[in-house]
């Protein structure tokens, strides 16, 4: 840093620190010493006393100089800052200041404290009071006496529910969970295809609730619904049930606290409950996907708020889906799948892994219609005590996919239109042979729910997923 003074001391104090009062006598003796001090307090102009201390309680200064303990001391030399040492480290401020006796009778090291500048939300305050960082999205003024929540709903910035007003501070907060530029496009949100930046993300994620560091998870999420195999603009689109449901692997799905266990698929967690509820107000406040309008659902479903969570991998022979799928082991990342609503998938006498893998498939069986094959992909969230059926036969993922597509088979003859006095069914020249119920890569395998209960789900797909080459689930690593 340059425009400093030259071959000088200058050591940034506060008052309310036990190490800068403990140390007095060594500032004095700084003070008389040959090199030039400057004496900078965070919290009071009067400390230490008997000296002249340049008032830093606006903090600028500490901001700028990156301090984050006080007492540090900075030697500087032809205006540039030469050496530095935080908390009392008597070797190191004797070797700094040339004074070889400084600080006799007193402690060989005390840690110091906490900079004011560094205090919980201060560094960002700083940065936008400092200009180091601007909001270039348009400001909207709301009157002292209007509700801000009320506002929010005027505008239609909400899916219903209330919102966090996304204030400058929160929105620098939010950014300070990514390393990527405010003004970077993240890509065109359909269905109105308008740019979206990391800064209109984090101003999403902040209404959703999101902390910074989800912000990472969001916008790999926006980033994976925005490839056009996703078919982000479809799903919009669709009188189908369908909304994007989020399945988050790896080390932070684990950091930022999500839920992979109890109730996984339910409310209480925010991790999961905000990340997918961003990407929904991001659709519609950034893409213009408002229902009643591009959405045309015949009916929907309480995912479409959001529907979010993480996989559990706690057992180390488990293959994670985000691998299955071609992340690499041990990344962090998202799949997003085009999901209905949970369907419960009960079976509690099945004690065989083969029968309970045909168990499993009659359920399966009746995703969109038991008669409909090759039309709609699905998710089986497999329960933890249905997987141990599954382990203590020694079947992993391998095994599980592979006995379920074996018992999703059904003879062409019995699914036809017409079929059993049915109507819904499939053409006529599929009569011939088995036919499967999904696609060859239609049906997710995935680990989640509380250690209790032999019960699995089923989250049904989207229809458009019979235009396997055009509508596929896809899966995108997170940029950390």
């Amino acid at each position: 840093m340059t425009g400093l003074p030259s071959d000088a001391l200058l050591l940034i104090v506060k008052r309310d620190c036990p190490t800068c009062r403990l140390i007095e006598p060594a500032i004095h003796e700084l003070a008389r010493g040959p090199l030039a001090l400057t004496v900078l307090s965070q919290d009071d102009p009067a400390f230490p006393p008997g000296l002249p201390v340049e008032d830093g309680r606006d903090l600028a200064r500490s901001h700028r100089l990156g301090i984050e303990i006080v007492p540090t001391l900075l030697r500087l030399a032809d205006g540039r800052e030469a050496g530095r040492a935080t908390g009392w480290q008597r070797a190191e401020w004797r070797g700094l200041s040339g004074l070889n006796a400084l600080g006799e009778g007193l402690p060989e090291a005390r840690p110091g404290c906490g900079a004011l500048n560094v205090a919980p939300g201060m560094p960002e305050r700083l940065r936008l009071k400092l200009g180091e960082v601007g909001i270039a999205s348009r400001a909207i003024a709301v009157a002292e006496d209007d509700d801000e929540m009320e506002v929010a709903y005027g505008f239609g910035w909400t899916d219903g529910l209330p919102i966090v007003p996304p204030t400058d501070l929160r929105i620098v907060r939010m950014l300070a969970g990514t390393g990527r530029k405010p003004g970077e496009v993240v890509g065109l949100v359909p269905p109105n295809y308008l740019p979206c930046t990391v800064e209109k993300v984090a101003i999403n994620a902040v209404m959703a609730g999101c902390k910074p560091e989800y912000l990472p998870v969001v916008l790999a999420v926006l980033e994976a619904a925005l490839l056009p195999i996703f078919a982000m603009h479809g799903l919009l689109a669709t009188m189908y049930f369908s909304g994007p449901v989020i399945i988050v692997n790896g080390p932070i799905a684990r950091a930022i606290g999500m839920n992979s266990g109890v109730n996984a698929l339910g409310q209480g967690n925010r991790a999961n409950a905000t990340i997918g509820r961003a990407l929904q107000l991001i659709i519609r406040n950034v893409g213009g996907g408002v229902p009643g309008g591009i959405d045309r659902a015949t009916l929907g479903n309480p995912g479409k708020y959001t529907f979010c969570f993480a996989e559990d991998e706690s057992d180390p022979e488990w293959t994670p889906l985000s691998v299955a799928r071609g992340i690499p082991t041990g990344r962090s990342a998202v799949t997003l799948f085009h999901g209905d609503g949970v369907t419960a998938l009960m079976d509690q006498k099945s004690r065989t892994a083969d029968e309970l893998s045909r168990s499993l498939a009659m359920g399966l069986a009746g995703v969109g219609h038991p008669k409909l094959a090759e039309w709609a992909n699905a998710i089986l969230v497999l329960s933890p005590e249905h997987y141990a059926i599954f382990r203590k036969s020694g079947w992993r993922r391998a095994e599980i996919e592979a006995a379920l597509r074996r018992d999703l088979m059904r003879p062409g003859a019995s699914l036809l239109c017409g079929a059993g006095g049915v109507g819904e069914g499939i053409a006529p020249e599929r009569a011939a042979g088995l036919v499967h119920k999904f696609h060859p890569d239609g049906l997710l395998v995935v680990r989640a729910g509380g250690r209790a209960g032999l019960m699995s789900a089923i989250i049904g797909g989207w229809s458009g997923g019979r235009l396997v080459e055009e509508v596929q689930p896809v899966s995108k690593e997170i940029e950390l």
